[in-house]
């Protein structure tokens, strides 16, 4: 195909784009999308962090995500990134975690998910509910997943993109889907090498 016969984007004119959004600020669809995403925001982040149990200051970015909040416990100098969503168990599931944790963005953690083996639709299912419990200083990588019933040990690495459930010894480094342990975190080999 030459150069003339390539399909190009018409750029709409200076004109046209300031008409368009003038006519896009008084468009009642606009401002009605707006209440659902400030409702959304209310009740996903606004209210539930009022109900999360911090041990010290809150690091938690804007639109981070809770369910259940009254079962989520997260300790000292903890840092939940952008888009994290943390999901309590409906009944009695909860997450703890632990001091200095950081959780990068997109990171899930699911104290409840439905069951799937008793032939009725799955949204129909009761939820299976394990609480999950995240030590101190681990790092949660870009979308790592961490479901019901997990426990992993202080000083361990979830890589990005993890499936994670079971129980990680501490210092582990951990990676896949599903999740295992696929190194050991070193502290101090750097330093003692340096010297």
């Amino acid at each position: 195909m030459s150069d003339t016969e390539m399909v190009r984007k018409n750029a709409p004119a200076r004109s046209q784009r300031g008409l368009r959004l003038i006519a896009s600020l008084f468009d009642p669809r606009a401002w009605l999308h707006l209440v659902k995403i400030v409702n959304f925001y209310n009740y996903s982040h606004v209210a539930p962090l009022r109900k999360v149990t911090f041990a010290g200051e809150r690091n938690v970015s804007p639109d981070a995500v809770f369910q259940n909040p009254e079962r989520i416990f997260i300790g000292h100098r903890a840092r939940i990134g952008s888009r994290c969503h943390l999901w309590a168990g409906p009944q009695d599931g909860q997450i703890r975690i632990g001091d200095d944790v950081l959780f990068g963005p997109d990171v899930l953690l699911t104290a409840a998910s439905y069951r799937h083996d008793l032939g009725h639709p799955v949204t129909k299912q009761p939820m299976g509910e394990g609480d999950i419990i995240i030590g101190n200083d681990v790092w949660f990588a870009t979308r790592a997943v961490v479901l019901p019933g997990t426990t992993i040990g202080d000083g361990s690495i979830v890589a990005a993109g993890a499936v994670v459930k079971g129980d990680f010894p501490p210092m582990s480094i951990i990676a896949g889907a599903p999740a295992k342990v696929v190194s050991e975190r070193v502290i101090g080999a750097v330093e003692a090498g340096a010297g």
